[in-house]
């Protein structure tokens, strides 16, 4: 999986970046929250583990930068600290922190971590792509709804839109009525 690491102290990142290779995860490592922040823009980042405490740009406010994007693909965040007690963790989660782990990290905890937010994510598409599931019928293209109603199609996306609606019709179709038309024509006496 591919994860962004933001510490500005150099041996953490090193060995946080050394570990996650490790475990088989691809890794790009920013020196500090506002390098992060610019790697974050340019790309896709499923995991990012920050640092708390850096000079320019802290932890917190690196999450809430990345919950302020407000992506299509959700980014889990991870903070990782040497802040303890109940007002961190709240601090922490009000900023929009996934989990924490508590700096120097264990191996094993953090493998468990990863593994956790790699279920998260991938639970995550899967309801997205079960939520952009419409049932529609085969027959005449009615949609049915949460309530089990069938409607057409165009009073279901309005619904929930701001679509309007023109009607026209396809070349492919525009052809089809016409074909129809010269030969109901063509059957009258």
């Amino acid at each position: 999986m591919k994860i962004l690491i933001a510490d500005d102290d150099i041996s953490s990142r090193y060995l946080l970046e050394t570990t996650l290779r490790k475990l088989g995860h691809e890794v790009t490592a920013a020196k500090s929250g506002a390098e992060a922040w610019s790697r974050f823009r340019q790309e896709e980042v499923p995991v990012l583990i920050s640092d708390w405490m850096m000079p320019d740009m802290d932890g917190l406010e690196l999450c809430r930068r990345v919950r302020a994007e407000n992506r299509p693909k959700y980014t889990y965040f991870m903070l990782l600290t040497a802040v303890e007690g109940k007002e961190g963790y709240l601090a922490g989660m009000d900023a929009g922190a996934d989990d924490f782990i508590t700096k120097p990290f264990d191996i094993d905890q953090l493998s468990a971590r990863i593994r956790v937010a790699e279920r998260i994510l991938r639970l995550q598409t899967e309801v997205k792509q079960l939520a952009g599931l419409l049932p529609i019928c085969s027959y005449c293209k009615k949609v049915r709804n949460d309530k089990n109603y069938w409607q057409q199609v165009e009073e279901f996306v309005g619904q929930r839109t701001d679509a309007k609606f023109t009607h026209s019709f396809c070349p492919e179709c525009y052809d089809k009525a016409i074909q129809q038309l010269d030969q109901q024509l063509a059957a009258e006496p």
